[in-house]
Parts: structure tokens; sequence; C-alpha cells
């Protein structure tokens, strides 16, 4: 079984949650979006950091538990710009990967933390974000189970973005209780997970805190677990 937990920081203004985050949930893996590189520590309890985007306002990181994996690989990938990039370049990286092993079940896989373009862009180029995510995961390890998790910004139409998904091989999984509820109007769903090779067994929204977005714990397993 692995546990991720995946948390927009809303500007770095939630960083300080972090280590309750994984104290108190026993993770193996966290992805944060909107975090500040230059504020965060190599290690959060047991979890050291594989990798963070340098240049983004807007930031990505990931940390893992170095007691059970070991990390090949991690790449930050830049995907197709909205207006919203071009004019105020909060995010020059939208995707950060890390290939791990996993050394209790032997196998290996990708995880990704994933910020798509805000609602001010359309969803058919969210969906071109995360078509070229599922890609570049794939060259980061090719044919292995991946997760991607993070701010997809997609509260509506969930039917067709599933269906979309499926088409690059992939699983989307929301939690069972909306995870944004800032302004009325835009409250849903914008914080889940497309998996591939994997089993999601749950994607449970955790308490709000100082972000305008609530964290999510992913419980999965691989798909074919080999004993």
């Amino acid at each position: 079984m692995i546990r991720v937990i995946s948390y927009n920081l809303r500007e770095n203004h939630a960083v300080g949650e972090i280590v309750d985050l994984v104290e108190h949930n026993s993770l193996d893996v966290l992805c944060l979006q909107e975090c500040d590189s230059a504020d965060l520590p190599d290690e959060v309890g047991e979890l050291s950091l594989a990798d963070s985007t340098k240049d983004n306002r807007l930031g990505l990181a990931l940390y893992y538990r170095k007691g059970r994996f070991t990390a090949v690989k991690s790449a930050t990938f830049a995907l197709k710009k909205s207006l919203h990039d071009r004019l105020l370049a909060p995010a020059h990286e939208r995707l950060l990967g890390t290939r791990l092993i996993d050394n209790e079940e032997k196998r290996e896989l990708v995880v990704a933390s994933f910020h798509a373009a805000p609602l001010t862009a359309l969803n058919s180029l969210r969906r071109n974000q995360i078509r070229a995510a599922h890609a570049e995961l794939r060259v980061l390890g090719d044919g292995l189970p991946a997760l991607m998790v993070g701010d997809y910004n997609y509260p509506w139409f969930k039917k067709g973005l599933s269906e979309h998904v499926a088409e690059n091989g992939y699983d989307l999984t929301l939690s069972e209780t909306r995870t944004y509820t800032r302004y009325k109007f835009f409250r849903g769903h914008f914080d889940f997970a497309t998996s591939m090779g994997l089993r999601i067994d749950r994607v449970e929204t955790l308490k709000q805190g100082m972000s305008d977005h609530m964290p999510i714990l992913v419980t999965a397993d691989y798909a074919e677990v080999s004993r």
C-alpha cells in the first residue's frame, strides 16, 4: 500500500502545516503545489525532498519516504502555457515527476505533482496539459505504474475528462468530498488523482487549513501486487 498526500499551499501560506500532515498520516509521498522552494526543508519527518521547481513563483515539490523508496530520477516539465501564464508568469513548469524504486515491493513506479492552468484558461488547454503530462511521465518511466496528483483546476465536466484520460491509458479518481470551497461559484473537486497500473483504494479529503484547497490523501496499491 502507498499513501500519498497532495496539497496546494496557496502561495506557500500553508507551508507550516506540512510537518503535521506527514506525522499524522503515515505518508510515503508528499506532493506540493504553490510552494516556495527556497522555504522548503530538505527533510519533513521521515520524508526527504526528491526535487522542487526553482524558477516558479508557484512552485512544485515532491517528498518521499527514504526508508522505503530510492529516488532514481526526477524531472520538471513545462507544459503548454495559458494567456494567464504568458502575462503573469506564475509557473514555468507545471509538472514534477520522480521515478522511485519501492524497496519493499521490489517494484518501480513514477509519482508526480501536477498544477494545471487556472480557471481563466479553457478546459481544452487543461486537457492538453494533462495529456502532455501523462506522455512525459511515460518517458520518465516507460511501462511503469504512475500516479499524478495535484490541482487540476477542473471543477466541472469530470465525465468528459475521465473519458479523455482513459484514452491516455489512465484512470481518474476523485475524493469523496469537494476539495475547494473558497468561492461559492467555484466550489468543487479541484484536486484529484490520475493513475496507470495502480489500484486506487481511496482518495480522502482532509481538513482545511490555511489554504483555499484541502489536502487529499490517496491510498493506492499496485494493480498486480507480487508477493
